[in-house]
């Protein structure tokens, strides 16, 4: 669902954990048939967490662990 921002520029809906719930159902679905991967800017990360560019948050060791695990670390290098 893309949303106008003006003259030929569009954006789509973000959400924030916040916004999002995960509730039980009656269907069970196989791991093997399902794909949690995203691609950001070229980059394809297995598990879509991004962790936040506060100094307190990641440090540069968690955010190597975290691209071994398939997510991504941002730092906040000033």
């Amino acid at each position: 669902m893309d949303i106008e921002l003006g003259k030929a520029k569009k954006t789509r809906r973000a959400y924030g954990f916040d916004e999002i719930s995960l509730v039980p159902s009656i269907v069970t679905v196989n791991p093997e048939d399902t794909d949690t991967s995203v691609t950001i800017g070229g980059k394809k990360l297995e598990i879509p967490i991004i962790a936040s560019a506060m100094d307190g948050v990641i440090s540069p060791k968690t955010a190597g662990l975290m691209s071994q695990y398939g997510g991504m670390g941002v730092l906040n290098l000033h």
